[in-house]
């Protein structure tokens, strides 16, 4: 039975956390799952973080999920960083972008048994008042080394500190949501941008269905006290079927548009799943999403470095554009480890495309 498990929870990580369907046409997958035919076409800059280059050899064997956000002139980011003792979250600032100085993890595994045993990676930090609040993703399961994966079930823990750079503590009292049974977040409850809406806060959380359906969209939870409990919506923003995991918004004020931008999970003729593109969905409400209202941002199409396989996005607004950072393994692989960091961008005002055309 745990040799079941365990080969159960390499197959979803390998699913979840590799790369992209072997087509670089967007149009019909293998296995009919919905595509994205408009374009909204980011120029990209290449890699600005190599693994391998972190403290303590903490990103040696990858650099994942890169998480952006600005404080006070400076760029922060939060990857995952694949060490030697598992995947942790790992901090590197800016002041450009594309110059970074690394500073290594900024959190630890907890103790055997608890619930980010095996992981503690992709951070999501929002400010309140003089606190900052930290949702983390936490696993008490991975994979063998030297890989140490991290596999289901992915969850939402949290931290706090008085700076965005740290120290953190970890809040073990406090369970943010988790994974419910028979419902769309079933095996995947895990952290998401966090943004205010009027007096409460809401969550655009990644969640998934288990191995072997693994199915894969967004959902939204809710709060007015951070350090409290989320009520998560009865239904995610979009159907399972879309196949996105993570996101990043950002609020296009001269038309009124939300973005989100997510990691869409293709599929190739053979049946195994990659992380093809980055997709954007946009709105002008925050709880209505039209799934038709999409548009590939990122692929093997425009990225210069890497040709079937795109990770991860976060946005943040700098000057007159607006920059993507993502993951990637460059070339023609689509392996889940020895990836690295790079950044695209696009031009503001964003405007969705339409009629079919690309929109630069």
């Amino acid at each position: 039975m745990r040799a079941t498990i365990l080969l159960a929870c390499l197959l979803t990580v390998h699913f979840q956390r590799a790369g992209l369907s072997e087509t670089a046409i967007p149009g019909r997958y293998s296995d009919g799952r919905p595509s994205a035919t408009l374009r909204l076409d980011a120029k990209d800059a290449g890699v600005v973080i190599r693994h391998g280059e972190g403290p303590s050899e903490c990103d040696v064997y990858g650099a994942r999920e890169a998480i952006v956000f600005e404080q006070d002139g400076e760029y922060l980011l939060h990857y995952d960083g694949a060490g030697p003792e598992g995947w942790l979250a790992c901090l590197a600032t800016s002041c450009n972008l594309t110059d970074w100085e690394l500073h290594g993890p900024v959190l630890d595994l907890g103790s055997p048994g608890s619930k980010d045993s095996a992981t503690a990676t992709s951070p999501w930090v929002i400010r309140e008042g003089d606190r900052w609040h930290m949702f983390y993703l936490g696993s008490p399961n991975a994979s063998p080394p030297p890989e140490r994966c991290p596999a289901f079930p992915y969850l939402t823990l949290k931290a706090v500190s008085s700076s965005p750079r740290g120290p953190w503590r970890k809040q073990y009292d406090v369970t943010p949501f988790t994974t419910k049974r028979d419902s769309y977040y079933s095996a995947t409850a895990s952290p998401g941008h966090v943004l205010k809406a009027g007096g409460d806060y809401l969550m655009f959380f990644s969640a998934s269905t288990p191995y072997p359906n693994v199915k894969r969209t967004v959902g939204i939870a809710r709060s007015s006290d951070l350090d409290a409990a989320w009520q998560i919506d009865e239904q995610p923003i979009v159907p399972l079927d879309e196949q996105i995991e993570n996101s990043s918004l950002y609020y296009e004020e001269a038309n009124g548009l939300w973005f989100l931008f997510t990691n869409h999970i293709g599929v190739n003729e053979q049946g195994q799943e990659f992380t093809d593109a980055i997709w954007t969905y946009w709105t002008d409400n925050l709880d209505e999403w039209d799934p038709k209202h999409k548009a590939i941002v990122l692929d093997g199409e425009n990225c210069t470095w890497s040709n079937r396989c795109i990770g991860m996005p976060s946005a943040v607004k700098v000057g007159e554009r607006l920059a993507i950072m993502y993951d990637a393994p460059g070339g023609d692989r689509i392996d889940h480890m020895h990836r690295d960091i790079g950044l695209a961008w696009l031009d503001l005002p964003l405007r969705p495309p339409s009629n079919g055309k690309r929109q630069p």
